[in-house]
């Protein structure tokens, strides 16, 4: 993506209407918003921004992102991350058109010596590139958050990440 060669603004009214919706209206899981997609493509921003609505326990795998940096900003609700500690039996899970693994994302069933954080409305929490992370709601709970992808200047190095072989 090319970088923008001036500020790139995206309207307060915007971001509102996007978290305006109806909770109850919005899929679970993550996606890119309309129209901030659009808009932010047709800027050059180089971030991703993305929303993650409801993911219950146990679905998500524990990642490690070689390539970029996760910013999570709780909109509503209560979500649990577990960051930091190592990989337990990791793999590269992507593999490219050509059938090249593509080790830039990792993951894994199980992260040992992690912290835990709980995240509220207003609360961020910033997981650098190379640190194992996985979030999660309660069965019955509720969250939305918006989650920032920061490219990384280099890839975080291979044999650096906690718990790769």
């Amino acid at each position: 993506m090319k970088r923008p060669l001036s500020p790139a603004f995206i309207s307060g009214s915007m971001v509102q209407e996007i978290l305006a919706t109806d909770p109850g209206a919005l899929q679970d899981g993550k996606y890119n918003p309309e129209p901030l997609k659009s808009r932010s493509r047709e800027m050059g921003i180089p971030a991703t921004i993305l929303v993650d609505k409801n993911v219950p326990a146990g679905v998500n795998e524990v990642e490690v992102h070689r390539h970029e940096a996760d910013l999570w900003i709780c909109i509503d609700g209560e979500a649990h991350f577990k960051a930091g500690g190592k990989l337990v039996e990791p793999y590269a899970k992507k593999k490219g058109k050509d059938g090249t693994v593509n080790d830039l994302e990792l993951k894994s069933k199980k992260i040992e010596g992690a912290d835990t954080y709980t995240l509220h409305a207003g609360d961020i929490l910033y997981i650098p590139e190379g640190v194992p992370h996985v979030h999660y709601t309660e069965t019955e709970g509720y969250a939305r958050l918006w989650i920032i992808k920061i490219p990384a200047k280099e890839p975080f190095p291979l044999l650096s990440v906690p718990g790769w072989k």
